[in-house]
């Protein structure tokens, strides 16, 4: 007797079907340094220094030659030389941990590298055509129009989100903030906080201690890694003395771009101060990194994760970016949600989409783009651990990317509504009706929706 087999369901008695995507367990390994000519000698001691890693950053064009040697071809520099004059919105800033989980084996490999695409963007990345939308702004989101004090962010309900300080261990070229983090760039004169930091902080924890509809607390920046342990402590341990402050979250992508600096003692000690403190009085502390590709996952990720969580805080997450050219496939994404939850125990939580900022139209993706991806990664993971694929929306916060009230195919426009107010909007009858808008990058529009664009960009 034979048995039907259902053409999308079933296999023959043993063998397994074909998947879309095939898991496999791949051992997390540490690029070997040495291959770059200028860290030849380098101790794994050194390496392994936060202090090493700091003072050895690349920083500009000649560090990068004298690290790399004569594993590039000179039209690499002049590429990246015209981008930094011209399209830059984040000076060069690379820990060689992270410049060490980059293919340099040719110039080619180079340039194809994911890491490098976001993090040493060059002038032939950008887009000709369209390189900023016509509708990018510096603070995309309008996060200081919410201000409640200088640098806290007031948007959602219940959260706030705690810009602690304008810096970070590395400067990705995408990033969100670039109006107000890292140094000023020939393409952006960076804004800067006007009162000083104790004061600022300060100020903070008043608004907090005034407002108890808050609950929740991202600490940022820039990046936590950066502010000396001892303030950053201190900083915590008060907002943990606010009675309805219920969550915190210390935002770093240093987890991954400096595992070095989580790993050293004195943080790991203090960090088993706060969560022990967190502890008695029932609040979380988590700890969310930025880790966008597979490769950047390595054995010091993974110490550096576990030596957090060892020390009794709720998880570490990561809140990656979706980014053309560095993880817009289904394998991309799996590959590395998978890499953080087997080998790192990082839990895969969010994949922004990138915000429209000047000159990241060659990262962005469309809406529908980005659906078809949360889409293909449904299934293979663990629920609580299926990244959300989310559109942050200016004037309304994220949103899953399935949940616009509108969209506009043709010209790349999608309606978004919002179920809370801002600041902004408290007495504005209309907020909670209103559909606000998001755009998708021009070249992903058809004929017909480019020449729309076209048409209104000339107008203007």
């Amino acid at each position: 007797m034979t048995t039907a087999l259902h053409p999308d369901r079933d296999a023959p008695p043993g063998e397994t079907a074909p998947q879309p995507y095939a898991y496999r367990r791949r051992p997390l390994e540490e690029p070997d340094w040495r291959r770059f000519p200028g860290w030849r000698d380098v101790t794994r001691q050194e390496w392994e220094s936060a202090q090493w890693q700091r003072a050895n950053c690349v920083k500009n064009l000649r560090q990068l030659r004298r690290v790399m040697g004569d594993l590039l071809d000179e039209s690499f520099y002049a590429d990246l030389e015209r981008d930094q004059a011209e399209r830059a919105t984040m000076s060069m800033l690379l820990p060689p941990q992270m410049l060490n989980t980059m293919d340099a084996s040719s110039t080619a490999a180079f340039y194809a590298d994911p890491v490098r695409r976001y993090m040493l963007p060059v002038f032939s990345d950008r887009r000709t055509d369209w390189p900023s939308h016509p509708l990018a702004s510096r603070d995309s989101l309008h996060e200081a129009e919410m201000w409640a004090v200088e640098g806290l962010t007031h948007r959602y309900p219940t959260k706030v989100l705690a810009e602690i300080l304008p810096t970070c261990p590395q400067y990705c070229g995408h990033c969100t903030r670039m109006d107000l983090v890292g140094n000023s760039t020939p393409s952006v004169d960076k804004h800067r906080f006007t009162i000083k930091p104790p004061d600022r902080l300060g100020a903070m924890l008043d608004y907090l201690r005034r407002t108890p509809g808050v609950r929740d607390v991202v600490v940022s920046g820039g990046d936590v890694a950066n502010m000396p342990w001892p303030r950053l402590e201190s900083f915590v341990d008060s907002l943990l003395d606010i009675d309805n402050i219920r969550d915190v979250r210390l935002a770093s992508k240093a987890l991954m771009g400096l595992p070095q600096h989580w790993l050293q003692d004195d943080v790991r000690a203090g960090m088993e101060r706060l969560a022990a403190k967190a502890r008695r009085r029932g609040v979380q502390i988590a700890i969310h990194t930025h880790v966008n590709a597979a490769q950047s996952v390595t054995p010091l990720v993974a110490r550096a994760a576990r030596a957090m969580l060892d020390t009794g805080i709720r998880d570490v997450r990561n809140q990656g970016v979706l980014l053309r050219g560095v993880n817009d496939t289904p394998e991309a994404l799996l590959d590395l949600s998978f890499a953080l939850l087997d080998e790192a125990e990082i839990v895969p939580y969010y994949l922004y989409m990138c915000d429209m900022i000047p000159y990241s139209e060659h990262w962005r993706l469309a809406v529908w783009e980005a659906q078809e991806l949360q889409h293909a990664i449904m299934g293979y993971l663990p629920g609580f651990a299926t990244p959300r694929i989310v559109c942050d929306v200016p004037y309304v916060g994220k949103r899953w990317v399935h949940q616009p009230a509108g969209y506009d195919r043709e010209r790349g426009i999608s309606y978004w509504t919002k179920n809370y107010r801002t600041a902004l909007e408290a007495s504005d009858p209309d907020a909670l009706t209103r559909r606000y808008e998001y755009h998708d990058p021009i070249y992903t529009l058809p004929e017909r929706g480019r020449e729309w664009w076209r048409e209104r960009a000339e107008a203007a």
